[in-house]
């Protein structure tokens, strides 16, 4: 089963890429949220949180994001600390979920594909491309969240010209009927591929 990446910065509309290809029957392992859970309910990987960042990181069980995020969005190496602690449970489970799915490929959405080296697994890489005040607003009314903490993660991720050369398919989402129309076309193209 050949695996195909997608992903975009924070705000450039990869999640509405996922639903698209969602509903073309693309099956699609959301790694940002599949992380989230296994953040919260692997017993392991929360001991090694704590270690790593402190017995707040959280509360009542659950991950204080906030907690977190000030600390990883705000030093590199805590970014990459955190990165290195969750990707191993994130790529283990998304072989978990491969083996339960019947499809010719699947596709792999992450935001930090091209940060973690993981585009080198994936068969084509999908980037959604966005203009960055666009991205930001978007975030902003979306998070509710202000512009500078925005910008933060903005800047903790590579930009579009760095990961525009390795990337096969680029999809710049600013009309939903010109992204859908492209979305298509990369769909086409893959099931004639792997057909």
């Amino acid at each position: 089963m050949k695996s195909i990446g997608l992903t975009g910065g924070i705000g450039s509309g990869k999640s509405t890429v996922s639903k698209i290809l969602i509903n073309h029957n693309i099956p699609v392992y959301d790694s940002d949220n599949r992380a989230k859970f296994l953040m919260n309910s692997s017993f392991k990987l929360k001991e090694m949180i704590v270690q790593s960042f402190g017995k707040d990181s959280y509360v009542k069980n659950e991950l204080n994001k906030s907690y977190i995020s000030k600390i990883v969005f705000n030093n590199e190496l805590k970014l990459k600390k955190i990165n290195s602690l969750v990707h191993p449970f994130v790529y283990k489970d998304f072989g978990d979920w491969k083996k339960s799915i019947f499809s010719k490929y699947v596709i792999f959405e992450s935001a930090l594909i091209f940060e973690t080296g993981s585009y080198k697994l994936n068969e084509f890489n999908i980037l959604v491309i966005c203009d960055v005040e666009e991205r930001i607003k978007r975030v902003v009314n979306r998070d509710n969240i202000k512009k500078e903490d925005v910008l933060i993660r903005v800047k903790n991720q590579w930009n579009d010209k760095k990961k525009i050369p390795l990337s096969d398919f680029i999809i710049n989402n600013i009309s939903l009927k010109e992204t859908e129309r492209n979305v298509i076309k990369i769909v086409e193209f893959l099931n004639k591929k792997y057909q």
